[in-house]
């Protein structure tokens, strides 16, 4: 057979069996002899682009494509022209993956500083996932895999990790006041977080098609003291129950006072004060510090109660001298420290049921429990 009748093929081409390597190289290391007239195979979803001493001449759509003058006019100048454009090209062809690429990893390696307005310095662990898909072939082949040596989903994906979590720490600084507000943000935190970063990876050929955070967790003991703010918020809520409950107890008393006689409503009339005792020291309501004692039981009780926190009874309201501010008896028309007439009060109300006499204020009769 002539020489004339010599043909060189070659067929270059690249299956992605695992579905998850963005980018592979032929040879994988140093140049390969690609023999004019090679065959080179791109599927679909997929990129070639063709590089001869370390620069790219030319990207490949999906096809087949024959390596020819024809087809690539640039290999006239990088050909030997002495062995009759029979000779070998050392070159090398990397195939880029151009579909979606989904779930990725992304954290934090170490802790990251975050400024909290309520808790102070705390350090954050942040964990998520993202999605990327090649957009620019020849601009993702030089910037990223060739001037940082990457080959690898693995290493690619680390690098990118890396740049998410330095755009992360800026953006939840300038977004966040406190993690105290974290939960139910997280979509807001992500779609703005993607933002931020597309410019990033479209200098690297590649679009950021979502971004998720899974999770932004502080230490131990944050978490602990968050655990302990949102106890007393249990707290704050089960007091506003309790004063619920009693106001409702109140009126079942009056409604039942009404169908079942004064005996029934006395009773619960003589529970309710000790109930909202009760409560008021749960939630750490302020108590007077004057005190008097009560005509009943003797314990000491606020001077301004109108009931004793212990046995119920109903105690006796002062009046106050208007030029000393004296505690005077409900009675009393002068006072006993400066003289000064008091203003008169008001008659005592006399129950019409028992005959016996309440404060001139009173609703119900402190005795039998009936309407004044």
């Amino acid at each position: 057979m002539g020489k004339d009748n010599i043909v060189f093929l070659e067929v270059l081409e690249w299956f992605d069996q695992t579905g998850n390597e963005i980018v592979y190289r032929i040879p994988q290391k140093g140049s390969g002899e690609i023999k004019f007239g090679a065959q080179l195979i791109v599927r679909e979803s997929q990129a070639a682009v063709l590089f001869y001493h370390g620069k790219a001449y030319d990207a490949f759509p999906p096809g087949r494509h024959t390596l020819t003058t024809a087809n690539i006019p640039i290999l006239t100048k990088i050909l030997s022209i002495p062995w009759g454009m029979t000779s070998p090209l050392r070159a090398e062809v990397y195939f880029v993956n151009m579909k979606v690429f989904p779930n990725l990893k992304w954290g934090t390696r170490d802790p990251v500083a975050f400024r909290d307005s309520e808790l102070g310095l705390v350090r954050l662990r942040a964990f998520g996932v993202f999605n990327i898909q090649v957009l620019q072939p020849v601009l993702f082949i030089n910037r990223l895999v060739g001037t940082q040596g990457m080959y690898t989903t693995a290493e690619i994906e680390e690098y990118l990790s890396r740049v998410i979590v330095s755009r992360f720490n800026d953006h939840l600084g300038e977004h966040l006041d406190t993690i105290l507000n974290l939960p139910g943000r997280y979509d807001e935190l992500s779609e703005g977080l993607q933002r931020r970063l597309e410019e990033d990876f479209s200098h690297y050929g590649l679009g950021l098609t979502k971004l998720y955070i899974n999770s932004i967790t502080p230490p131990p003991e944050v978490q602990k003291a968050i655990d302990d703010k949102s106890k007393l918020h249990v707290f704050d809520d089960l007091n506003r129950l309790f004063k619920m409950k009693a106001a409702m107890a109140m009126e079942k008393a009056s409604e039942t006072q009404a169908s079942a006689g004064a005996g029934m409503g006395m009773g619960f009339g003589f529970m309710m004060p000790a109930m909202f005792s009760e409560i008021m020291k749960a939630s750490g309501a302020a108590v007077s510090k004057e005190t008097q004692k009560c005509p009943e039981c003797n314990n000491p009780v606020p001077v301004d109660a109108r009931f004793c926190s212990y046995c119920g009874h109903q105690i006796v309201v002062f009046q106050q001298c208007p030029e000393c501010g004296k505690n005077l008896p409900p009675h009393a028309r002068f006072c006993i420290r400066c003289g000064t007439e008091v203003e008169k009060r008001p008659a005592e109300k006399t129950c019409p049921h028992c005959g016996t006499k309440n404060l001139p204020e009173s609703v119900f009769c402190n005795q039998c429990g009936q309407k004044l």
